[in-house]
């Protein structure tokens, strides 16, 4: 008779969640024992019956370690060295925001011919590795007439979606928000598979999209660097206490944490050498990435940035095609930095004043590090 052997967490190991976070030390999953499954010996008269569950019990096992290998492929295909994540997935109403900002109605052409610049600047792919889509870009074209999710696979790009319905207020709370679309999830998830998606942010791994774990922390506030790490621990704490409780494969996702920094209204800034710096302009995004990097990490922690990529870009283009080549370039400039800065290379000689400009917006959070979940 076949037996299967399925991965759980130990009753006897289970961790409280302070033990994810002891003195700076590396945060760490619970051990994990070994169940064995197998029948006993049957009946005469139920030997076909037992064959054929222990046929679905081994296939179901062989298709778990196939979406096991498979979500750990994509993983470290986007975690690969000197590229990170190009964050393109505002939503409409944020993307118009953006668009307003150098004077352009926000119309699906004007959208549309924003991400065409993005996804077909020259030699993306050498610096970046995935792209997070809105839902409308995903099933978007370029202007050219060509899917968008085709030109990012040309440019050797893993399109990644964006699953959540946005944010609504919460009846009750102190302007609290909760986020939709846990309703439809599993379907969605499917078309978005088919339509050429293989990771996700926020909470899915259904039909093989590698999710993107982002416990978020915003910038808002007077408080201090000291302050904000005290939080971020308690928030990773929760996040990964919970992770374990439900058995998810650490190898298998990306976590893109909020960067450690003061409050947006601190007085007293800190430098990348305190671990990270404060402010968020794109090149101070740039130097904490490449201060995360200046010694070896249990993890590989590279760049997950929207505006820390596109800001520049986006005030160089100004809705002008003739401008495109020097948006692209602009682009094209941050990527290179912010690749240098995953291998801890990166100097910030020559830099703009314009990509020095802080670009905090209250109540949204900042760019910040993706790390692959799994020792090097």
């Amino acid at each position: 008779m076949a037996s299967a052997s399925l991965f759980k967490p130990s009753p006897s190991t289970i961790l409280d969640k302070s033990e994810w976070v002891k003195g700076g030390q590396t945060l760490r999953q619970p051990p994990v024992s070994i169940v064995r499954f197998s029948s006993a010996a049957p009946a005469v008269s139920t030997i076909r019956a037992s064959s054929y569950a222990d046929e679905l019990v081994k296939t179901a096992v062989s298709v778990l370690l196939y979406l096991c290998n498979v979500l750990q492929i994509y993983t470290k295909t986007v975690a690969s060295p000197g590229r990170g994540i190009l964050a393109m997935d505002e939503s409409n109403a944020t993307c118009g925001k953006r668009l307003a900002s150098i004077g352009l109605e926000n119309t699906e052409a004007n959208r549309q011919a924003y991400r065409t610049l993005l996804v077909s600047a020259p030699g993306l792919g050498n610096y970046i590795s995935g792209a997070i889509l809105f839902e409308e870009t995903l099933y978007q074209s370029t202007v050219d007439g060509k899917k968008i999710v085709d030109v990012l696979v040309e440019q050797g790009i893993i399109p990644g979606i964006k699953v959540d319905k946005g944010l609504v207020p919460l009846t009750g709370s102190n302007d609290e928000s909760w986020c939709q679309g846990l309703d439809g999830l599993a379907s969605r998830s499917a078309a978005y598979y088919q339509q050429g998606a293989r990771f996700a942010k926020w909470r899915t791994v259904d039909n093989g999209l590698v999710p993107i774990v982002e416990p978020e922390i915003l910038l808002d506030g007077e408080h201090g660097i000291d302050r904000t790490f005290e939080v971020a621990q308690q928030v990773w704490a929760e996040v990964f206490f919970n992770l374990a409780e439900n058995n998810v494969l650490f190898e298998g996702i990306l976590l893109k944490p909020s960067m450690v920094t003061p409050g947006a209204d601190c007085k007293e800034r800190a430098t990348p050498q305190q671990f990270l710096s404060g402010g968020q302009s794109e090149v101070e995004a740039t130097l904490n990435l490449n201060a995360m990097n200046q010694s070896p990490n249990p993890w590989h922690v590279s760049f997950s940035y929207a505006r820390a990529l596109q800001n520049t870009c986006l005030k160089t283009w100004g809705g002008r095609p003739e401008n495109v080549k020097a948006a692209q370039d602009a682009l094209l400039l941050r990527a290179s930095a912010n690749s240098l800065a995953q291998l801890g290379k990166y100097t910030g000689e020559g830099e703009s004043e314009e990509a020095k400009k802080g670009m905090f917006v209250k109540g949204y959070n900042v760019d910040g590090p993706f790390a692959l979940q799994c020792p090097l």
